[in-house]
């Protein structure tokens, strides 16, 4: 690794660790320094300070980090596997899934008599199986199929089939169930307590190290399915890999956060820009700490009272991410050429 890259790596982490820090400090009742190292560093945790850092900043802070790195990381496997720049997590139609899993649970009249929905660990489940079973349809796809534009097709279609699904549901739904799932699509990094951030954390950590794992058959397919074939790389096989590690991903994350516009899709763009490489070795690391930063940065303008109160998270997502789209659909030859 150049040392370029060495030093923007680590510029990464300090940005990271500032914006973390930030976010413990900022909100509704702002802290001082001296309390955020106090309830760090094992000082009484029964003091107001204490109270609302553990309990809401800090894992705020954590799911940020977590949503942003792996949303990152979906969509640099998506644009590798596909070879497409406006690949993200959600083309194979797993936002989707997701999004109707909820919309099942929070506007089916049976469950919406039963089950009252925050974002809450009912809505996490429904999510996550909404999305794993868009990804097991995909897979059986990839299995009769094995091209990738043909699975690229699929999965949007199963992506519009979702949509068409939720539309219905909606029309039929209650308002007070409507407006739940209206807020839930906004996104939020607020909703995941401190007792349940395990089940958001062990997925996202064991998808990216298994992302770290291929990171000589994702250099291989930039080359194309035959060259990479020609070095050993079982295409299939990686593909399904990657199909896989990104439903996980996506599939976690939307369960726990909603559904998260542009994140992945243009994170990955701002590390090609950044590090000037299309080595996975260099420019997965780059765009994991891009992804959290970029969360970070989203969830704190929302956290600054005079800026973000009552700003939903999408729409910070979509006025940072959609120019980087822009730029990507204007400078297609360059990119191609970068990559």
């Amino acid at each position: 690794m150049a040392f370029r890259n060495v030093g923007l790596l680590a510029v990464l982490v300090f940005l990271a660790l500032i914006l973390f820090a930030l976010h413990l400090v900022i909100g509704p009742v702002q802290l001082s320094v001296s309390e955020m190292m106090a309830a760090l560093t094992g000082g009484p945790r029964n003091n107001p300070a204490a109270l609302i850092i553990h309990s809401v900043r800090l894992p705020e802070a954590l799911t940020a980090a977590l949503a942003g790195g792996g949303l990152a990381v979906c969509g640099l496997l998506m644009q590798t596997l596909f070879r497409n720049p406006l690949a993200g997590p959600s083309v194979l139609g797993l936002s989707s899934g997701a999004s109707l899993g909820v919309a099942l649970l929070m506007l089916a009249a049976p469950t919406a008599l039963f089950v009252e929905i925050p974002v809450d660990l009912t809505a996490a489940v429904a999510a996550f199986v909404g999305a794993m079973g868009v990804l097991f349809l995909i897979m059986l796809a990839d299995r009769r199929m094995g091209d990738g534009v043909a699975l690229l097709i699929v999965g949007l279609m199963l992506g519009y089939l979702c949509s068409a699904l939720i539309s219905l549901l909606q029309l039929a739904s209650a308002e007070q169930a409507l407006k739940s799932f209206v807020i839930w699509g906004m996104g939020s990094f607020s909703g995941v307590l401190i007792e349940r951030l395990p089940w958001l954390m062990a997925p996202v950590l064991i998808g990216i190290g298994a992302a770290f794992l291929l990171v000589k058959p994702l250099n291989a397919l930039l080359l194309g399915d035959n060259y990479a074939a020609s070095l050993g790389v079982h295409v299939g096989r990686t593909r399904r890999w990657i199909m896989l590690i990104t439903g996980l991903l996506a599939g976690v994350i939307t369960a726990f956060c909603g559904p998260i516009a542009f994140l992945g899709l243009a994170t990955p763009h701002v590390a090609r820009g950044l590090c000037r490489s299309s080595d996975h070795s260099t420019l997965l690391p780059v765009t994991l700490l891009c992804g959290v930063v970029l969360a970070l940065f989203c969830d704190l303008i929302i956290k600054i009272p005079a800026f973000g109160a009552g700003i939903p998270l999408n729409a910070i997502t979509s006025l940072l991410g959609a120019p980087v789209v822009a730029w990507v659909l204007f400078s297609g030859k360059r990119w191609a050429r970068s990559t």
